[in-house]
């Protein structure tokens, strides 16, 4: 039995409901971001992220010890690990082929919108999109198997999203997963603070705002938008569809 699901993302973008979703399970445990500070202390040319040093102080900064962390959080139960795709640093990451690989991708015009908030110069690589369609074109090449989501189809109908997802993953779906208590997860990292505050405020599935915010967009983020769009557009090619996404009113 293949004992990870690793969900590979974007920021801003619903993964940590997903962790959440996924902690409601009971055959799984959840790890958020394992290789975050692993990034942090390879990646310097880049904007500083709130809490950067705690995080670079308190988790392991090796590739081969998060391994052996994952290994480990397996002994007794699934594990699904939220990670963010540009965090995945290998650029042939073969540890990942006995992993079920789910692939998460929004709107980058969202994603953008919501990220700049917190991070105010984001690049194209910030936001994970071309690592994300790179590691598909990985996954292509040596035929391991992975499924693309998309946040909107999720925000269709989540229960039904979800119990799709669980098919493809040949795991039970329990109807638990579309709801959580409020507050933060134990699984949290410690960044938690700065960026799940909307999480922790619900109780399931909510869909995030949509609505264009003209005076939050500048030239950079359209910039980055234009980057994005083709690494976006080829990875929903390939996105698992809401059965009710096609529903007709009668």
């Amino acid at each position: 039995m293949n004992k990870v699901v690793h969900l590979i993302s974007g920021p801003r973008n619903i993964s940590t409901a997903l962790m959440y979703s996924f902690a409601q399970h009971p055959d799984f445990k959840v790890l958020d971001e394992p290789f975050y500070g692993y990034y942090l202390a390879q990646i310097r040319d880049r904007e500083t992220h709130p809490m950067e040093q705690e995080i670079l102080d308190n988790m392991p900064n090796e590739h081969q010890e998060i391994l052996m962390q994952i290994s480990d959080a397996t002994r007794d139960k699934r594990v699904f690990i939220k990670n963010m795709a540009h965090h995945c640093l290998d650029p042939e990451p073969y540890f990942m082929k006995d992993w079920q690989n789910v692939i998460l991708i929004r709107d980058p015009k969202k994603l953008l919108q919501s990220f700049a908030k917190v991070i105010e110069r984001p690049d194209l690589d910030a936001i994970g999109i071309r690592r994300a369609f790179e590691l598909m074109e990985f996954f292509d090449r040596q035929d391991i198997a992975y499924t693309v989501i998309d946040s909107d189809e999720l925000m269709i109908d989540p229960g039904m999203y979800l119990s799709q997802l669980c098919e493809e993953l040949g795991i039970t779906y329990y109807p638990q997963m579309t709801k959580w208590p409020a507050g933060p997860n134990p699984a949290d990292g410690i960044w938690a603070p700065y960026w799940y505050k909307n999480v922790h405020r619900s109780t399931g599935f909510a869909k995030p705002k949509s609505r264009f915010e003209p005076e939050l967009w500048n030239n950079h983020l359209e910039q980055v938008y234009t980057q994005a769009l083709p690494f976006y557009n080829q990875l929903k090619l390939k996105v698992l569809l809401n059965k009710n996404n096609h529903a007709t009113e009668i």
